[in-house]
């Protein structure tokens, strides 16, 4: 069964983010979405040929963390944007982040500190499935530096093809704009 690329035309006219780098944002993710279907028939190809073990077969099953994940990693990242509302302070979510960092404004200090660290990658708020602590956490590329066994709760993406068509080199600014635009009842329905 094929991944098939989700609309998310809906987030064309957010404040903050242009059409342009937005468009360009989902022809990116198509890609992924492409390139993971293709991995995976040329894995199992390779499997009915028994070519399992070859060196060939061994890096693209390598390859296809980073496109999966980086297919799936757009999938969040888009669902948690197009809201227009403030987090609710007396959430569940609220209380969790409270909990775990002391404060809302604690946590998101930590959160845009973690995102404007030297680097691309994401910025993850993950939900460790075990004890249910929160946890803020940069992750390198799309396959490097998951937690595992944590759920994702916020996603926010800080590769340069996420910002720099609007905001050039100033990633602190677009964290702002993203900061606009969580969709506070879809990150809070992740949690646990």
């Amino acid at each position: 069964m094929a991944y098939t690329a989700k609309d998310y035309g809906k987030l064309v006219g957010m404040e903050g983010f242009s059409e342009t780098l937005i468009k360009n944002h989902f022809i990116l993710y198509q890609g992924y979405v492409t390139n993971t279907n293709k991995l995976l028939d040329t894995l199992a190809a390779m499997g009915k040929e028994g070519r399992i073990g070859t060196p060939e077969y061994a890096e693209l099953k390598r390859r296809l963390g980073f496109e999966f994940n980086g297919m799936r990693l757009h999938e969040y990242y888009f669902e948690n944007l197009g809201g227009k509302a403030a987090p609710d302070k007396v959430g569940k979510l609220a209380k969790k982040l409270t909990e775990d960092f002391g404060s809302y404004e604690s946590w998101e200090k930590d959160f845009k500190g973690t995102g404007t660290m030297r680097g691309i990658g994401w910025t993850i708020l993950y939900q460790d499935n075990v004890t249910g602590r929160l946890i803020n956490q940069w992750i390198n590329e799309h396959e490097t530096g998951h937690l595992a066994g944590a759920a994702p709760i916020l996603v926010l993406d800080v590769f340069e093809h996420a910002f720099m068509i609007d905001y050039g080199l100033k990633r602190a600014d677009y964290i702002e704009a993203f900061f606009k635009n969580i969709n506070w009842s879809i990150v809070e329905s992740r949690l646990r």
